[in-house]
């Protein structure tokens, strides 16, 4: 029926980033040397952060991890779920399930139950909070709450996908890639709102993963002392452009979707390399997704609601066409599809 964004107040400029990542990490290893290039080649020219920049350059541990990313995540949960439920005629008291999807910070209770008052959620209302899901969650999340609206006919089921990404940065260990995400990561949320026999924007036809084995050192969380500890021990553009393309033909096989019918995809934008990677592997002309290419520019690469940003630009732009599929990657290693049709 709808879709919202909402981004944390402070501007993180790429530029400045990387220079005050020169100062923390110039002459404490050889590793800066080695990956410095890739804040000029991401392509992100701002992103958004919960915190100021002066907040990230002291060494923090979990609780002040935590603290953070509670405050944060419960005002970008409501922004971006009011935003979505005003876009949909409906405030808090008509949602029936709420499905949170969040992987950047540990809650519990988990934020729909700490924000419920100000949500104004009923009593009744049914959680389904998911953790671990990635990048990948945003997609993934709009096919599970698909599958639950479409469980109960007639019932409104609200999705909120939360990451606070900048929280993961430290200074405690300058791998390669905690640069690299230093360089990447921003914060941000999205809101979807489902109800089966609704009328709004689009109709979820179809939603599928593909998990390829062998494959859980391509991209996760490590829990450390001090946070998470960011694990990219493969390259992923590569790896999306050998492998996405058939995983999506093998999805859209296993799932009933016609692949030659879908018009446009809806990709995560995870960086300028991963971009091009998907065009190629999605055999589609360079420069195709370009609301990809906005996005990450924009507000850099926040994970789970990242691929949503691109599908309310494309909404709000009247660019949605008759069949799209919204995709993603994440940990595990997953590959999500969502198949849409724009309503009449």
């Amino acid at each position: 029926m709808s879709v919202a964004a909402a981004v944390p107040p402070h501007v993180l400029d790429q530029n400045e980033v990387a220079a005050t990542a020169a100062r923390l990490f110039g002459g404490r290893s050889g590793t800066w040397d080695r990956v410095a290039g890739v804040f000029r080649t991401t392509g992100i020219r701002t992103r958004r952060a919960v915190q100021p920049m002066e907040w990230y350059l002291e060494p923090k541990g979990w609780p002040d991890r935590t603290a953070a990313y509670l405050e944060g995540a419960d005002a970008l949960f409501c922004d971006a779920a009011h935003g979505a439920l005003e876009r949909a005629g409906m405030r808090g008291a008509d949602v029936d399930t709420v499905v949170t999807v969040s992987s950047t910070g540990i809650a519990t209770p988990s934020l729909e139950a700490r924000v419920a008052g100000r949500m104004g959620f009923r009593p009744g209302i049914r959680r389904v909070p998911v953790f671990g899901l990635g990048c990948a969650g945003g997609v993934t999340g709009l096919g599970l709450a698909a599958r639950l609206a479409a469980a109960e006919p007639g019932r409104t089921v609200l999705l909120v996908a939360v990451e606070l990404c900048t929280l993961s940065f430290r200074l405690d260990a300058p791998t390669k890639a905690d640069i690299v995400a230093a360089a990447l990561f921003g914060d941000g949320a999205a809101a979807c709102v489902l109800r089966a026999g609704g009328e709004g924007v689009a109709t979820v036809e179809a939603a599928g993963d593909h998990t390829w084995p062998d494959t859980l050192d391509v991209m996760g969380w490590a829990v450390e002392p001090q946070g998470f500890g960011v694990i990219f021990d493969r390259a992923i553009p590569p790896f999306a452009e050998e492998h996405l393309g058939g995983a999506v033909d093998a999805i859209c096989a296993r799932e009933g979707i016609d692949r030659g019918a879908v018009e446009r995809f809806v990709c995560h934008p995870g960086g300028t390399k991963v971009i091009a990677a998907l065009e190629t592997s999605l055999s589609l002309a360079q420069g195709s997704l370009d609301v990809e290419r906005e996005v990450l520019a924009d507000c850099g690469n926040m994970s789970a609601p990242t691929a949503l940003f691109v599908l309310e630009r494309l909404i709000a732009a009247g660019r949605l066409p008759e069949r799209s599929l919204v995709t993603a990657m994440g940990p595990g290693f997953t590959a999500s599809c969502v198949s849409l049709r724009r309503a009449a």
